[in-house]
């Protein structure tokens, strides 16, 4: 079977934004409020962070079963594992993840300041300083035959698509503005060149999943 590297269940503003300024250690996502982008796949019965019984079933809940289906890796940027730039100033704190990470599979972290590799419940961080290309040739060995997610942030999955190194994308837009901030695209078309584009409404919450998948 062949080896997949997937975009899924990422989550931007109408206007295209991942992510706002001034990420903090309180704020993950900025000055954006991140509640409208994930509210349709919190309410699912499958999305990653439920913890209680519950949920919508159909088509949201398809898409957030698909998230962990045959994924044997994760690459993520260093902003998503936590806020701070430059050198490590202790090994202490251990992300955002808590002490049992969505992923349970290995995830390769990628910053200029690599750091021991922190094993979480089933997920295990590697931090990679490395091009995209030498990230996922490490990721596609560890994912054992199984597909790799490109997990984001935005500016991540840009760096992964200028390097022509995606093969299917699956990102939930919000019906909310940010205006600013780590931007993936200004309209999906930009890509339609490489990739088919395909439009679903969600029946609740006014997202549009838009799937892309190579041409």
């Amino acid at each position: 079977m062949t080896q997949l590297v997937r975009v899924h269940n990422f989550n931007i503003s109408s206007d295209g934004y991942g992510a706002g300024i001034n990420q903090s250690l309180d704020r993950p996502f900025g000055d954006a409020d991140p509640s409208a982008l994930f509210a349709w796949s919190g309410a699912t019965a499958h999305g990653p962070t439920r913890t209680e019984p519950g949920g919508s079933r159909g088509f949201d809940d398809y898409c957030t079963r698909e998230w962990h289906r045959n994924i044997g890796a994760e690459i993520m940027g260093r902003n998503k594992f936590g806020p701070q730039r430059g050198p490590w100033e202790n090994y202490d704190w251990q992300g955002w993840w808590g002490d049992e990470p969505v992923f349970h599979t290995p995830v390769f972290v990628l910053t200029h300041h690599v750091r021991p590799s922190i094993t979480l419940g089933e997920t295990t961080f590697h931090f990679l300083d490395a091009s995209p290309k030498e990230a996922l040739a490490r990721a596609l060995e560890a994912a054992d035959g199984k597909d790799v997610r490109i997990g984001g942030g935005a500016i991540t999955i840009r760096e992964f698509l200028d390097a022509d190194l995606i093969d299917t994308l699956h990102v939930a837009v919000a019906p909310v503005e940010f205006g600013q901030g780590e931007r993936l695209w200004e309209t999906p078309e930009e890509l339609t060149d490489r990739f088919h584009l395909e439009q679903i409404p969600s029946p609740t919450g006014g997202v549009v999943h838009h799937f892309l998948w190579r041409r």
